[in-house]
């Protein structure tokens, strides 16, 4: 990354967010049909995100966010210099027995830093552009939506006559259940097509900006319906998903999960193929005087369930899948 010399202090941070934000797009699209693969965040080279669909809204929102979370604790722990917790409201009345104190986390420091780093990547004019702004926007409030107020008591005997509270950031992983319903519900922009052709000027971002009419700033958008995901795609850099694992059983499995092999399989044409591997080990071992260990060997069997092509005979009826899933 370049920039202005002030700040390259920080290019650590950011890429340590940026990490965090791919790893929990992966956790929250682990059973969707889109994985959210390592290719969709090679955001410096614009042309694997060139694209606006629903699932891009959300790469660039995770990742906006991974970034600004990770500067925002980093300088909250005090591993950055001339930064440190937000202050600027203790000592101030926050609500009925509570006052601001302690060390709340500078959430507008992360936000500042980030927009540095992450928006300097948009140096079209297009409506694509504007479009992941907002975007990487919508990620940033998503950190500031999901902080939580702590406090402590105060008093005799811990009374909590009076607290002291704070703003402390959540698990990032709250941030991302946050985003992954906002892509749930995220809207399509229809936009005024002479505007766009203006080519790349300024116009097309007013037509963004008119498109967006009532929709917030923290709501995900898109311009772009999403692609097949179910069949390989080399083009657009899809592998499809012939080979990809599902689960069938287990305990604790939300109900996305234990569907998983529908959505991946069935709906997508391919049947589910149980696989079986053996694993030989040593085990039960115990020590003889004087001085040798004997262990039994022990096999366990791992099943796991992936989908496969149909065999000849069986029909090619695909089902028609639900939306990009």
């Amino acid at each position: 990354m370049t920039g202005p010399k002030a700040y390259l202090t920080y290019t650590s941070s950011v890429l340590a967010g940026a990490q965090s934000g791919m790893q929990e797009c992966k956790h929250q699209f682990a059973w969707d049909r889109w994985n959210c693969p390592e290719s969709t965040f090679h955001l410096a080279t614009a042309k694997r995100l060139r694209s606006a669909t629903r699932e891009t809204s959300f790469v660039h929102a995770i990742s906006a966010a991974g970034v600004m979370y990770t500067l925002t604790r980093n300088c909250s722990l005090g591993y950055l210099d001339n930064c440190g917790c937000d202050n600027s409201r203790n000592g101030k009345l926050g609500g009925r027995g509570w006052l601001w104190g302690g060390c709340s986390d500078n959430v507008d420091f992360g936000e500042r830093i980030s927009k540095q780093y992450v928006d300097a990547l948009e140096t079209g004019q297009d409506a694509r552009a504007a479009v992941n702004l907002h975007n990487n926007a919508a990620g940033r409030l998503a950190v500031k939506a999901t902080m939580k107020r702590i406090c402590r008591c105060h008093g005799m005997s811990e009374s909590c006559a009076l607290q002291t509270c704070w703003m402390q950031l959540s698990d990032f992983r709250e941030v991302g259940d946050y985003l992954k319903l906002k892509h749930d519900q995220a809207h399509k922009l229809e936009l005024d097509k002479r505007r766009v052709r203006a080519g790349n000027s300024a116009d097309p971002r007013g037509a963004v900006a008119d498109a967006l009419g009532a929709i917030s700033r923290s709501e995900l958008i898109y311009l772009e319906d999403s692609p097949d995901y179910c069949a390989k795609n080399s083009s657009l850099g899809l592998h499809g998903t012939e080979g990809r694992e599902c689960v069938q059983h287990g305990d604790g499995l939300s109900q996305w999960e234990r569907r998983s092999c529908r959505r991946l399989c069935h709906e997508c044409g391919l049947r589910v193929e149980e696989r079986r591997t053996e694993t030989v080990s040593s085990c039960n071992c115990k020590f003889h005087w004087c001085c040798t260990v004997k262990c039994e060997r022990c096999s366990q069997v791992t099943v796991k369930y992936v989908c496969a092509r149909k065999q000849s005979g069986h029909g090619q009826n695909r089902r028609r899948p639900r939306g990009p899933k």
